[in-house]
């Protein structure tokens, strides 16, 4: 009996043992779809193009699921920026709405979304962008903020308003790379 026992547990080891060995060997192969649309647009590349429905919205997701921020939205495709409004981060973008840019001297957002006028889109564009992730209150502290295009914008405190480059914070929306400060006008940079 003792002996049989022995050959049944060394069988099962060896099969156990030819199991592991096969699967070691085994080539692993993972098929990805891509669907056509995606293999095709060579324009459209970069984290602003992938989707994740689980992970908290960028500040690029907030202003393109906003229906008053679709003039910001396209000045920001104009300027081929989306790409770095979804890094890491932690940015604060100061978004205008629409009525601030309608606000703007009429045929300015059409001449500025041309083509041939990227650069100073994009300027304008990086002026409304500042590293961190600082709520209304916590903005009432400081008297500058360096902007991505390598330019300082004021800070005004008035009353429990606060004013970035004359522009009011009217709303603050938390994203997942910092958070998004609904301003009511266009912060121009100064002329150098």
């Amino acid at each position: 009996m003792k002996h049989s026992t022995n050959s049944i547990l060394l069988i099962g080891l060896l099969l156990i043992f030819s199991v592991f060995i096969g699967c070691k060997n085994e080539t692993k192969t993972t098929n990805i779809n891509v669907p056509a649309a995606v293999e095709n647009d060579t324009k459209k590349q970069g984290q602003a193009f992938l989707k994740d429905d689980e992970a908290t919205p960028n500040v690029l997701d907030i202003a393109i699921g906003s229906k008053d921020h679709t003039t910001l939205v396209a000045a920001v495709q104009a300027a081929s920026l989306e790409n770095a409004l979804v890094n890491a981060g932690p940015l604060m973008v100061f978004a205008p709405t629409n009525e601030a840019f309608s606000a703007l001297p009429e045929g300015t957002v059409e001449h500025l979304l041309k083509p041939e006028n990227k650069a100073a889109l994009a300027n304008i564009l990086q002026y409304h962008v500042t590293p961190g992730k600082y709520s209304k209150d916590f903005l009432k502290k400081f008297k500058k903020l360096g902007q991505a295009n390598n330019q300082n914008v004021s800070v005004e405190v008035k009353g429990d308003d606060v004013f970035i480059g004359g522009a009011k914070i009217i709303a603050s929306v938390p994203a997942g790379n910092g958070i998004v400060h609904v301003v009511d006008k266009v912060i121009l940079p100064p002329e150098e």
